[in-house]
């Protein structure tokens, strides 16, 4: 199955679902937000979203940071 995550066309094995290919990824689910199809998707819903053949992920981290002097 392909799908494009942040604009890069991935070849995946299978059915999964969001949490699953986050897991798979090695991406902490509590630093980031993830945005199906140009909708957001809350967290509380990422394991029951099936990702399908040419959805379209944009997936973003927080980085903590702060001011300087």
């Amino acid at each position: 199955m392909q799908i494009i995550i942040n604009g890069e066309k991935k070849t995946i094995n299978g059915s999964t679902t969001l949490a699953g290919l986050l897991n798979e990824l090695n991406i902490d689910t509590q630093r980031v937000a993830v945005e199906l199809n140009m909708s957001i998707i809350d967290k509380s819903d990422y394991s029951n979203t099936i990702l399908k053949d040419n959805d379209s992920l944009e997936i973003v981290s927080f980085i903590g940071g702060g001011a300087i002097g």
